[in-house]
């Protein structure tokens, strides 16, 4: 993992301070030692180790927000959860930089921000510490982006609801003990009819699906949810019945700026990895990285990660005010993992042969990239968003 990137070199960055550095130095450490040594086998596992899940508990690294009594740090600051994303990403580790962050920015805020005070006395130490692991569940087989059209069900019982359905491409699903279900309590009502349950593994009716077989990400653990008859205690609704579609909405703009800033940051990784391999790789009697092609396409990639960089940065700064909304999320989400993608594909074409092999950085990073644009709401939902900012 490199130390000082190559794009970092390009730009002068004012977003962290020294305190937010010396988190990076810690956490960087900890990633080298605790991370990248397993990566390759948690690859062929499908899916990260839990022990790595309490290791990151224990080195205080997950929940950051999670106030005190609850057991976490409470650092309101969004700049370190940030930072936390950025270092996993600059790892190259595509897995680990997807699903930890899942877990502390995108699943714990709906406990965090929702859940009775039982609930989150329940769970929420135990997401910091690691014991936990969460997972958000929204997508179904028949219902993507259109979160309107899920069909999975919470029939009220009186002091539960009875849960059917199922749901697909969940990340950290099959390690999850804890997952955020969306699901439909009045059919009738459309998107007012939509709440999140809190549903627990072992609770009866409740299975899981074998890991996917993915083309990328192969150190995540992407699986289905099954809910056969599952009795959902009412405690474990979060927030109120019928306004699940709102909090969604609310915290998807936090999503999306996680998954724009895992895009930049694995862009970056795979830039430095590709700039280290040209200056070594001879080709007619010289460097690689001294004929015109190769100095212009890094030119060029140059260019697109400072500026990408850039505005991620404007917009975790923005996030960090309360100030960011959906439509900029949006544009990051967008463009960062477009940019990311086009990375990809132009440091394997760089590195030749040597880029198709599972070996090399880029040609993970080739295969991990795809999917930024699309989970977390497609990039052509993304625009659509976009535009009605536009045309308000």
């Amino acid at each position: 993992m490199p130390t000082t990137l190559q794009t970092q070199n390009t730009i002068i960055r004012d977003l962290y301070t020294e305190e937010h550095e010396l988190f990076r130095d810690s956490l960087t450490d900890f990633v080298n030692q605790e991370i990248v040594p397993h990566h390759a086998q948690w690859e062929k596992d499908k899916m990260v180790s839990r022990e790595s899940w309490l290791k990151l508990g224990e080195a205080g690294f997950l929940g950051l927000q999670v106030p005190e009594e609850y057991g976490g740090l409470g650092i309101t600051d969004f700049r370190y959860n940030a930072m936390f994303t950025e270092v996993m990403g600059h790892s190259g580790c595509g897995g680990p930089a997807v699903g930890y962050p899942l877990h502390s920015d995108i699943v714990l805020p709906y406990v965090l921000h929702y859940g009775s005070e039982a609930t989150k006395l329940k769970w929420l130490p135990k997401m910091v510490s690691g014991e936990a692991i969460s997972a958000i569940a929204m997508t179904e087989p028949g219902a993507g982006s259109d979160l309107q059209g899920m069909r999975t069900s919470a029939i009220d019982k009186g002091d539960h609801y009875l849960v059917n359905g199922s749901k697909t491409f969940i990340t950290n699903g099959y390690l999850a003990d804890v997952v955020v279900v969306a699901v439909k309590t009045n059919p009738q009502e459309g998107a007012r009819g939509i709440s999140l349950l809190l549903i627990e593994a072992g609770m009866k009716g409740f299975s899981k699906g074998k890991p996917f077989e993915k083309v990328g990400l192969h150190a995540q653990d992407t699986c289905e949810l099954f809910f056969d008859n599952v009795e959902v205690p009412k405690e474990n609704l979060l927030g109120e019945e019928g306004k699940g579609f709102g909090y969604l909405m609310t915290e998807l703009a936090q999503e999306r700026l996680v998954v724009a800033q895992s895009a930049i940051s694995l862009a970056e990784a795979y830039f430095a990895a590709t700039v280290d391999y040209v200056k070594e790789r001879m080709a007619f009697g010289k460097r690689v990285a001294d004929f015109q092609n190769t100095k212009y396409k890094l030119a060029e990639l140059a260019t697109d990660i400072a500026m990408s960089r850039v505005f991620m940065d404007h917009c975790i700064k923005l996030h960090n005010e309360g100030k960011c909304d959906g439509a900029t999320a949006s544009m990051a989400k967008y463009r960062l993992t477009d940019i990311q993608c086009k990375v990809a594909d132009e440091c394997v074409q760089l590195h030749g042969g040597y880029g198709y092999m599972w070996d090399y950085l880029v040609a993970r990073g080739y295969a991990d990239a795809r999917v930024q644009r699309i989970y977390a709401g497609t990039n052509e939902i993304m625009k659509e968003l976009i535009s009605r900012k536009v045309l308000a």
